[in-house]
C-alpha cells in the first residue's frame, strides 16, 4: 500500500508498451482463423534448414509459407488454400528435388468462412467471460456496500483481467515477430485459462477484504486492505508459481505446437499473480479516496 502509486504507473506502462506493441505490428492470424492450409512432414533422414526449405517452398510460388520445426524431424508448413496439385508441388519442393525425402504426416485445411466464424465466436467467448465475471464479483459481494459498493470490485477484477490479457498478447507480438508464431486456437484457450486463473486469485483477496470489514469495524480502509493482503500474498504467490513451473516444464520439454501456448499462459499466470496483490488492492483504495474526495 506504501508505493501503490509506483505498482499502478508500473502496470498502466506495461500495459501501454502492450497495446503499442499490438497497434505497430498487430497479431499474425494463424490458419485457424483466416483460412489456409497445414501440412506436417516428417523426413526419414536428415531434414533441410529451415532457411533452405523457406528458400524452396518460395521458389516453387509458396512465398507466404510459414515454416515451424517439429520436434528433430518434423517440419509444420502453413500457407494458403492447397488444391491437390498445389500439395503435391509443395511436397515436392519440401523435399528438395528428392534430396530430403519427406513423407506427409498430417495435411489440415480450412475455409476462410470457417476461420471468420472462429474469429466471432473467440472474441464472443471472451466478452461472455467478462460479462459473466462482473456479474459473479457483484453478487457474490451484494452484502459489502460500504465504502465500495460491490459492482465495483467486479469492476476492478475485470481492470486486472485486462492488464492480465494484453500483457501477454504484448508477449505475443514479439514471438510472432521474431519467430514467426502465428495465433491458433491454443492462443485463445490460453487467454481464457488466464482470465479464470487470475481471477481466482483476485477474488481471494477481495474476500479477505470483506471479511476483515466485518471483524474490523472502525479501521481505515488502506490498513485494512494492507492487513487483507498480508493475509492472502503467500497463498496466492504459491498457487500460481506451482502452476507457472508446470506451464514452463512444458513450454522447455513440451512438443513445438504447445509451445507458444505454454508461454502465453505463464506469462498470464505471472501478471495475474501480480496483478491481484500490486493492482486489484491499490485500485481499490484509490477507489474509495475517490468516493471520500466527491
Amino acid at each position: 500500500m506504501k508505493y501503490k502509486k509506483f505498482f499502478v504507473l508500473l502496470s498502466v506502462a506495461l500495459v501501454a508498451a502492450s497495446i503499442t506493441l499490438l497497434c505497430i505490428f498487430g497479431l499474425r492470424l494463424g490458419i485457424d482463423f483466416k483460412g489456409g492450409a497445414q501440412m506436417e512432414l516428417s523426413y526419414t533422414g536428415e531434414r533441410p534448414e529451415m532457411a533452405v526449405l523457406k528458400s524452396a517452398a518460395a521458389n516453387a510460388g509458396f512465398g507466404d509459407a510459414l515454416v515451424q520445426p517439429a520436434g528433430e524431424h518434423d517440419y509444420i508448413i502453413k500457407t494458403r488454400d492447397l488444391s491437390e496439385a498445389e500439395r503435391t508441388a509443395l511436397i515436392a519442393a519440401a523435399t528438395i528435388n528428392g534430396t530430403f525425402p519427406a513423407e506427409q504426416k498430417s495435411f489440415t485445411s480450412i475455409g476462410p468462412s470457417v476461420g471468420s466464424e472462429l474469429k466471432r465466436k473467440a472474441i464472443g467467448a471472451i466478452i461472455l467471460v467478462l460479462i459473466a465475471i462482473i456479474t459473479f464479483i457483484a453478487y457474490a459481494f451484494r452484502k459489502v456496500s460500504k465504502p465500495v459498493s460491490s459492482w465495483k470490485y467486479g469492476l476492478i477484477a475485470v481492470v486486472t483481467l485486462v492488464h492480465d490479457v494484453v500483457i501477454p498478447m504484448g508477449i505475443y507480438v514479439v514471438l510472432s515477430w521474431v519467430y514467426g508464431t502465428e495465433i491458433d486456437t491454443l492462443f485463445v484457450v490460453a487467454l481464457l485459462t488466464i482470465l479464470g486463473l487470475s481471477v481466482a486469485d483476485t477474488i481471494v483477496v477481495f474476500d479477505r477484504v470483506r471479511e476483515n470489514l466485518h471483524a474490523k469495524k472502525g479501521q481505515p480502509f488502506e490498513t485494512l486492505v494492507g492487513e487483507s493482503l498480508r493475509q492472502t500474498f503467500v497463498r496466492s504467490i504459491n498457487t500460481s508459481l506451482t502452476v507457472i513451473l508446470a506451464v514452463i516444464a512444458l513450454a522447455v520439454f513440451g512438443p513445438e505446437s504447445t509451445r507458444s501456448f505454454a508461454i502465453v499462459l505463464a506469462a498470464g499466470m505471472f501478471f495475474g499473480a501480480y496483478s491481484s496483490i500490486f493492482l486489484a488492492s491499490p485500485l481499490l483504495v484509490y477507489v474509495n479516496q475517490w468516493q471520500g474526495k466527491k
